[in-house]
């Protein structure tokens, strides 16, 4: 590998990537024709591939829902709302609304096929800035959080039966929870292929979890334990305060129904399988947290559950005790695919913001044999181990959802605006606007009774998203200095060399000098010269 002048990216020598390519070639597995044309090969180009089919996109999207939500939020939704009835209805009102969320990224993935999903559509439609402040907050709060808050949920179950008459140490947690990520980041740096399997082995795992627990708990629901759902409602907290802190833990649970948009690029016929793979994935899921959540309420009461670390194996110590050490592993499994399909989508965004300029442009850079962008993983991790530090998971969860519902408002006002600055773009799903109004407007008024319940939380949210504004300034419209830029230069070619990795506008470059030769070998050269 060879070193650029300053102020311009490393690049690999033709003759090294010409090798490279060959070896990608010999060693891709035949599948049959109709895949391999699905799948868009190009010659052993170095960009991400086409390989996700409608199974993948299911199995993705339902590997990252059913993950740490729906063994955290029961809780967090009774804390707020105190009741039973109040709680299943919460959790009817958080899937009937990410089904609604759902149906517009639904639109807005089919007439706007790339990948980074609502960063591209913020851009489309409001500008670069924007871009960035929706980036900024995904890339520092949403997704280390989410995925900081599973890989805790993982340690405490496996954890749990070793230490079955107190809790489990905290520095054993996080330990455990860092490694289950380094893990994960391992496998998507080497493989997607690999990557997807594994997705699809996990939700069967964490689908059979919940069906054992649905089924005991309607079994015990069948037998007469019903007391639980009389006088349902009593004790309930009707606040709006209540109702939309309730609402953020819910939704936390069905968070992952937008994942696919960050990975459109790399979905075969997008135009189908994104919208269909959306669909069948929230419909599925919605019924499921339903009835699991009836199924936990037949056997605990609201007090069980909020003085239960682990509300999946509390349940199993009161109904079927034998149990009690075999599904935690099941439902460990469930979280690590939540993650799992977390780390997949999120990388691409991160990976398409810096092709921006919006991010480092090392993290824009993929590994020339394994296809993946190897520094987005890796910058992922580091900031998911310092989410981890923090003590409050639910602390940190609601900060999510604030910062979330805000990218939510400007993605659904953006594709408002879009219906009227490009009337006429291709729009395979066409929902009426308004539809996506209503959505804009109700995250709004989420963001604003929170702004009014949870000071403390939204005014740390919020200055950590007003730290983005320098950042911008800083990072993507700051002519640097030379000998900062020198040393920008140095660390990028330092890091390519460490990973190995490369950026596709410089394949793309070295392609087109091997075009050249070519032509020069067939004695076409004057032509396309003349031509040109």
């Amino acid at each position: 590998m060879s070193v650029s002048p300053k102020g311009q990216l490393p690049t690999i020598p033709s003759s090294t990537m010409t090798s490279i390519k060959q070896q990608q070639q010999q060693q891709q597995p035949r599948e049959d024709s109709a895949e391999s044309l699905d799948s868009g090969d190009n010659d052993g180009r170095i960009e991400l591939k086409k390989q996700i089919n409608l199974f993948h996109c299911v199995s993705i999207i339902i590997g990252i829902i059913v993950g740490g939500g729906i063994f955290v939020s029961p809780v967090g939704i009774t804390l707020h709302v105190r009741s039973v009835g109040m709680s299943v209805m919460m959790w009817g009102v958080a899937g009937f609304f990410s089904m609604l969320c759902a149906l517009c990224y639904a639109e807005l993935g089919s007439c706007i096929p790339e990948s980074g999903g609502e960063y591209v559509y913020i851009q489309r439609a409001w500008g670069d800035f924007a871009a960035f402040m929706c980036l900024w907050m995904n890339y520092i709060i949403i997704n280390p959080v989410c995925v900081a808050a599973s890989s805790l949920v993982f340690a405490t179950y496996v954890l749990r039966p070793l230490f079955p008459d107190c809790e489990p140490p905290v520095e054993a947690e996080r330990v455990l929870a860092a490694l289950i990520i380094a893990f994960l980041v391992a496998i998507n740096c080497h493989s997607v292929q690999w990557v997807t399997k594994l997705q699809a082995a996990i939700t069967f795992c964490k689908l059979a979890a919940l069906i054992v627990i649905i089924v005991i708990g309607f079994v015990w629901l069948g037998n007469g334990h019903s007391e639980n759902f009389q006088n349902s409602f009593a004790d309930s907290d009707y606040s709006a305060g209540a109702i939309s802190i309730s609402f953020y833990s819910g939704f936390f649970a069905f968070g992952g129904w937008s994942y696919l948009n960050f990975l459109t690029d790399e979905v075969i016929n997008p135009h189908r399988n994104l919208p269909l793979g959306i669909m069948i994935s929230i419909t599925a899921v919605t019924f499921i947290y339903i009835t699991a959540n009836i199924a936990y309420f037949a056997v605990l009461t609201p007090q069980e559950m909020l003085t239960s670390s682990a509300v999946a194996v509390t349940f199993l110590e009161r109904t079927v005790s034998s149990l009690s050490y075999v599904v935690p592993v099941l439902i460990a499994i469930s979280v690590v695919g939540g993650m799992n399909g977390s780390i997949l989508s999120m990388s691409r965004l991160f990976y398409v913001a810096a092709k921006n300029n919006h991010l480092p442009r090392i993290i824009s850079m993929i590994t020339v044999k394994s296809l993946t962008p190897t520094p987005s993983l890796i910058s992922m991790f580091a900031l998911v181990v310092i989410m981890q530090s923090f003590g409050n998971i639910f602390f940190l969860v609601e900060m999510m959802g604030f910062c979330l519902a805000i990218v939510l408002v400007m993605v659904f006002a953006g594709q408002v605006l879009l219906r009227w600055t490009e009337p006429d773009l291709y729009r395979p799903i066409k929902l009426p606007v308004a539809l996506p109004i209503f959505l804009s407007c109700a995250c709004a008024a989420i963001l604003g009774i929170t702004v009014y319940q949870k000071p403390q939380e939204s005014g740390i949210a919020l200055s950590i998203v007003a730290c983005g504004l320098p950042a911008y300034v800083l990072g993507s419209k700051w002519d640097k200095p030379d000998c900062i830029q020198n040393i920008l230069d140095d660390v990028t070619s330092f890091l390519q060399k460490l990973m190995l990795v490369t950026s596709q506008d410089a394949c793309e470059e070295d392609d087109s000098d091997d075009d050249d030769i070519d032509a020069v070998d067939d004695g076409s050269f004057g032509e396309k010269k003349l031509m040109s």
